[in-house]
């Protein structure tokens, strides 16, 4: 998968600066079509000018299950949560798995708290005829509790593996890419105002 990105950290933080956006790959199963949807997800977002992203990807996080704050953990998170506390905003693509979003991806949310408080979080999911759907509504749950605020549009798809070509490359990019351009926009805007809001006041949740 191409994770090459502008440096975030090299961005000053003024109101007609780019937000700074993390995507979080959220599979790590053998086979994993995810790199797949997670390299269209970024060819849209930097096409953008208000945007520069950095990519967290679960398959790479070697975090113990535990929650055990344990030297191999705090060698695992040093390369995760930089880039999740310095985030303004997010973009979480998950795969649906019996139902739900993958133990991974849980157990990474799980790993952090302050990193998600009052920062917009977008969802994206693919799988086969329910398109990840239910997997982003139990998404919507946990990012409530972590006090994120889940931006409404979504991007799924359904049949995700027939929906893509050999190379990465969308049959019918229409409707992807209109729902994908109206959840960035959402989640611009609440990126900007929570963002203002933060250096204002410092949330306290």
């Amino acid at each position: 998968m191409k994770t090459t990105a502008t440096d975030p950290a090299a961005l000053p933080q003024t109101a007609a600066d780019p937000l700074r956006l993390t995507l979080v790959v959220g599979s790590n199963r053998h086979g994993r079509f995810g790199p797949v949807v997670a390299d269209w997800l970024l060819g849209r977002i930097r096409d953008r000018d208000d945007l520069a992203v950095e990519v967290v990807d679960v398959a790479e996080a070697a975090l113990p299950m535990s929650l055990e704050p344990t030297p191999e953990a705090s060698a695992a998170l040093s390369g995760i949560t930089p880039k999740l506390a310095r985030a303004d905003a997010f973009v979480v693509l998950t795969p649906e798995y019996n139902h739900s979003f993958p133990a991974g991806l849980k157990n990474l949310v799980d790993w952090h708290f302050a990193e998600w408080q009052a920062k917009p979080v977008g969802l994206v999911s693919y799988g086969g005829l329910a398109g990840g759907l239910r997997a982003a509504e139990h998404l919507r749950q946990v990012f409530a509790e972590l006090h994120a605020v889940t931006v409404r549009d979504t991007v799924s798809f359904h049949n995700a593996g027939a929906s893509f070509d050999d190379r990465g490359t969308l049959h019918d990019p229409s409707g992807p890419e209109a729902a994908a351009k109206t959840m960035l926009d959402q989640l611009v805007w609440w990126g900007h105002a929570l963002r203002e809001a933060r250096e204002k006041r410092p949330y306290g949740g």
